[in-house]
């Protein structure tokens, strides 16, 4: 499965979600940092918001396709008190913009946002990285604000980057004008960039740049193993947090920069353009191509500079940063595999056309005899084959070539739904614990989904599970270990890994089935089947 197939999976829940923030109009003290002066707002908790500070220049004109360079700086006070254009990306439909309220995109669009306390100081640092499939999202998305992990004492940042053929975007006329002789991940560099802005100024928003925690969830938590893998990022960030996402040891893989500059090709073909110049010339939005099945997609690309190895072999030679890590996913999500199905002939008849000449292994190990169980076990194996391989095994590069703790989880709680509520590509009545479910537990951000229309109905439970997530994640960034009250989180130990569910409680459980993983591993170890 390709980047192409996860956006269609993600497209109605990582766009969604943009609330208009609650304010008194109160100004917090005005900062500066070191492009000028900046005036936020203050929101009733007491948090303190900075919206839509530029991290780096515009990247249009000349600089479209170039590393991101620094901001410049300003006369004046910049009046940081709302977000800031989303990165050009599809427009999205009636149904999902009713969340995300009014919408604007641009090419200038590398802005950060911070959430902080008037009364933080060295405190520590979270930066949040969106999802989306590296084609759509934003740091304006409702459900990635920072104001609950503010009020639990970290500054919180979130971010755009460059995304679709504008942040990924190869070509060997681009990668022979870098002086670095890459192209590709101008997206993943801007993440780079903002994290290098974080170092310079977030001192003034009473933060550590000293302890900084990188969190990512889906692409985000892909680009968050890339940043980890990268030794051009090492210094910049002191843990790792990635929530359901990792181009390893699963179906989402990184190609190498000659087939990324192949399939940029492809896509200059489709704009029909015959020059470097031209394309830097030509409207942003014709730039958004259509994801259609076999066609020509861009994403995060092993370029020789961000990523001069495989993330693997970057671990394996310990040219990683090597820092306390937790990965986790969700019980019931699903980014492909063999997706729904009706009972037990159409599993087996499902399972025969995926695996081929394994099925019979795949079906002994998730085997079904009723209707009942074969939706069950459908579901099951997508999850594992999916995304849970590919976060073991992130986690095992990390204990094999690293120092650092790792710590695991499972999201298990299903949302509590509105009786009868609708949502673009969502049953509410089958989603469970679905992917990017997980995220607004962690962030503290759940009445974000009632903020246009009332589409949950969140218990007292559901916000004391909430609690105890943003307290952990809080914890985690404060001192590298997640703590739970009256519980251990154990370290990961591959021989026989744990991980904390969240669920109806929190408790201890096994991985998935380790034989059952490992089917998958040796699928993805060997070059797919064609047409596949």
């Amino acid at each position: 499965m390709g980047i192409a197939k996860l956006a269609g999976a993600l497209a109605a829940f990582s766009a969604s979600l943009s609330p208009v923030l609650a304010q008194d109009h109160t100004a917090p003290d005005q900062l500066r940092i070191e492009s000028g002066l900046i005036e936020g707002t203050v929101l009733p908790s007491g948090v303190q918001a900075y919206l839509g500070i530029p991290y780096a220049a515009p990247p249009v004109r000349d600089l479209r396709w170039k590393e991101p360079m620094q901001p410049a700086s300003w006369n004046g006070v910049l009046h940081a008190a709302a977000f800031a254009p989303q990165c050009i990306q599809p427009l999205r439909n009636s149904n999902a913009n009713q969340y995300s309220g009014a919408e604007t995109v641009s090419e200038d669009c590398l802005y950060l946002n911070v959430w902080t306390r008037p009364d933080l100081k060295k405190a520590p640092v979270i930066v949040f990285i969106h999802g989306g499939a590296f084609f759509v999202g934003s740091g304006s998305t409702g459900i990635y604000g920072g104001e609950a992990v503010g009020q639990q004492g970290a500054v919180f940042v979130n971010l755009n980057y460059r995304l679709g053929p504008l942040g990924f975007l190869a070509l060997p006329e681009l990668s022979a004008e870098s002086p670095n002789g890459s192209s590709g991940n101008y997206g993943l560099l801007d993440q780079v960039a903002a994290l290098r802005w974080v170092q310079r100024n977030i001192e003034k928003f009473g933060g550590d740049p000293g302890n900084v925690t990188i969190v990512g969830q889906s692409a985000g938590s892909m680009s968050v193993l890339a940043l980890q893998a990268s030794p051009l990022v090492k210094g910049l960030f002191h843990r790792a947090f990635g929530m359901s996402g990792a181009m390893i040891g699963g179906p989402i893989r990184m190609p190498p920069l000659k087939q990324a500059e192949q399939d940029g090709t492809r896509l200059v073909a489709v704009w029909k353009a015959k020059y470097l110049a031209q394309l830097r010339t030509m409207p942003a939005d014709r730039l958004v191509v259509p994801r259609v099945p076999g066609g020509p997609t861009t994403g995060p690309t092993i370029d020789g500079h961000l990523l001069p190895a495989p993330i693997a072999e970057l671990f394996a030679r310990k040219s990683h940063s090597d820092v306390p890590l937790i990965v986790g996913f969700t019980r019931d999500e699903a980014l492909g595999g063999i997706g729904a199905v009706s009972g037990v002939a159409d599993y087996r008849e499902k399972a025969r056309a995926q695996f081929g000449s394994g099925a019979e292994r795949f079906l002994s190990l998730y085997s079904a005899s009723t209707d009942a169980q074969a939706k069950v076990q459908a579901r099951t194996a997508d999850r594992d084959g999916t995304v849970a391989v590919s976060m073991l095994d992130w986690a095992e590069l990390q204990h094999a070539y690293g120092s650092a703790p790792v710590y695991s989880y499972e999201f298990a709680r299903a949302h509590s739904f509105v009786e009868g509520v609708s949502f673009p590509d969502l049953d509410a009545a089958t989603a469970g614990a679905y992917h990017t479910s997980e995220v607004p537990f962690w962030l503290g951000t759940l009445d974000a989904f009632n903020r246009y229309r009332r589409t949950r109905e969140w218990t007292s439970a559901d916000r004391a599970m909430s609690q105890t997530m943003v307290r952990a994640l809080v914890e985690f960034a404060r001192t590298g270990k997640p703590a739970l009250q009256g519980m251990l989180w154990p370290r990961l130990a591959p021989s026989r890994p744990r991980l904390v569910e969240f669920g109806g409680s929190v408790t201890q459980q096994a991985w998935p089935d380790r034989n059952r993983l490992e089917f998958f591993k040796d699928r993805f170890s060997e070059p797919a089947p064609a047409g596949q």
